[in-house]
Order: C-alpha cells, then structure tokens, then sequence
C-alpha cells in the first residue's frame, strides 16, 4: 500500500513548466487549475490502484496519461515516486 507520494525534482520542473505554460498562454489560471486537479486524481487512482499505468520497457516504471502527458512512476516499498512529468 502506498503511503507517500514523492515528486523528483525533474518531475516537480515539468508540473510547474505546464502549468505556469497555461497560465501564461490562456491569461487565466482556470485551466490550469482544472490540468492540476485531473493530476491529483490520477495520482490518487495510482495510489489506490498501483498497477493502472501501462508498463513501460524500464523496468518497475509505468506510466499513467493525464491528457496530453504522461506520468512515468514507480512504486518502492511503500513509496510512490513520480519520475517525470
């Protein structure tokens, strides 16, 4: 079960590049937020769901689509580590 969520600093780079992307190109955070909020639930369907994302040829990595990107993730122990965005 997983307990803890950890973004790489690459991931955290990625998430905040689009966001701050969507922000900048609509004039208006709503989307944004609305991007964010659909990432959240993904990342909690993960949480709840480990094996939902497709494999990938790494092994252990998956990856969950949220839109037009993608999460690549793991899941050690009791951890799950979101590797980029």
């Amino acid at each position: 079960m997983v307990k803890k969520v950890v973004w790489s600093p690459k991931a955290q780079a990625e998430r905040k590049s689009v966001l701050e992307y969507w922000v900048n190109r609509n004039k208006s955070k709503t989307y944004s937020l609305k991007l964010n909020t659909l990432i959240k639930e993904a990342i909690n369907l993960i949480i709840s769901n480990p094996d939902i994302g497709r494999k990938t040829d790494i092994p252990n990595v998956r990856i969950k689509i949220v839109r037009d990107y993608l999460i690549f993730y793991e899941v050690k122990d009791e951890s799950l580590h979101i590797l980029s965005f």
